[in-house]
């Protein structure tokens, strides 16, 4: 296992990465990791001259056949699905590999994808796997691979980036302020006119089972929880955008994932469940 052992910790970001893409779930991803290493570690890598590109085809074949499973689940899923959160950039526990295909908006757009499209679209826009590779992972020829990749790109095309940069940090600072005082003009203000809020409570905790929709009522929905339960509002990046990390006594309580364009907040994504509290600097509780 000595090649394994020297690269191991360089390529398992790429692992778990491909993994996490494809199912949408740590938990799976996790697995998926653990199972990879474990075939890697049985299997004979002389010939092997791409490591990386080898395990994550391992994973993703893996992971494809996970999917299927894990979709089935969320037919009985309470209320509204999302995405289990992943603390990333100088908030991330461990290494993450951030990109365009990585945000909350990107992954819920994907569950829109059959499973052979979001496996071929991951494998190829996120880790530049060739066709022929993700041929062997889907048993499907090249030539089909590019057709699904190509279907892929047209249905996810609207999918905004994660909001990050400069704006993204204004708008969440100011969005943070507002919220900790309880300013319903000030929140009215930073919040788009047809902004979403989307709560994943997943029937473990109390949360809308529907999408609230229009600044107003997101508004009056934040500010209603808010005044129910004490907290406190820590910013985080949050699957490469802005977040924040709510904590009521010190605990854990939601993980929140903000959506930016122009300068406001357009969609709200607010992760309930504490089952999914399960990335690296949240499984403990604390954020």
């Amino acid at each position: 296992m000595g090649r394994l052992d020297d690269e191991w910790a360089l390529h398992r970001p790429a692992v778990f990465g491909a993994a996490y893409r494809i199912t949408g779930s740590v938990a799976d991803a996790e697995d998926i990791v653990q199972d990879t290493w474990l075939r890697a570690a049985k299997a004979s890598l002389g010939d092997v001259r791409d490591l990386r590109a080898w395990l994550i085809t391992v994973a993703a074949r893996r992971a494809y056949d996970v999917l299927g499973s894990a979709r089935a689940r969320r037919v009985d899923y309470v209320g509204p699905w999302l995405p289990e959160p992943l603390l990333t950039g100088p908030d991330a526990a461990e290494p993450v590999l951030v990109d365009d295909t990585l945000g909350t908006a990107m992954l819920l757009v994907m569950e829109e994808l059959s499973p052979p499209e979001r496996v071929a679209f991951v494998l190829y826009r996120a880790f530049g796997v060739p066709y022929d590779r993700i041929a062997e992972v889907l048993g499907k020829t090249p030539a089909a691979c590019r057709q699904l990749v190509s279907r892929a790109r047209r249905k996810v095309a609207a999918a905004p980036p994660p909001s990050g940069g400069p704006e993204g940090a204004r708008v969440l600072a100011a969005f943070r302020a507002a919220y900790e005082r309880r300013d319903e003009a000030a929140l009215l203000a930073l919040l788009d006119p047809d902004a979403a809020y989307t709560t994943d409570g997943g029937g473990r905790v109390f949360a809308a089972r529907k999408i609230i929709r229009g600044a107003a009522r997101v508004a009056t929905a934040l500010l209603r929880t808010a005044a129910r339960h004490g907290f406190r509002a820590v910013p985080a990046e949050v699957n490469g955008g802005p977040g924040l990390l709510i904590l009521r006594d010190g605990r854990l309580a939601a993980v929140d994932a903000l959506e930016i364009a122009d300068g406001r907040v357009v969609a709200y994504r607010r992760v309930l469940n504490p089952a999914k509290f399960r990335a690296p600097g949240l499984r403990d509780g604390t954020g």
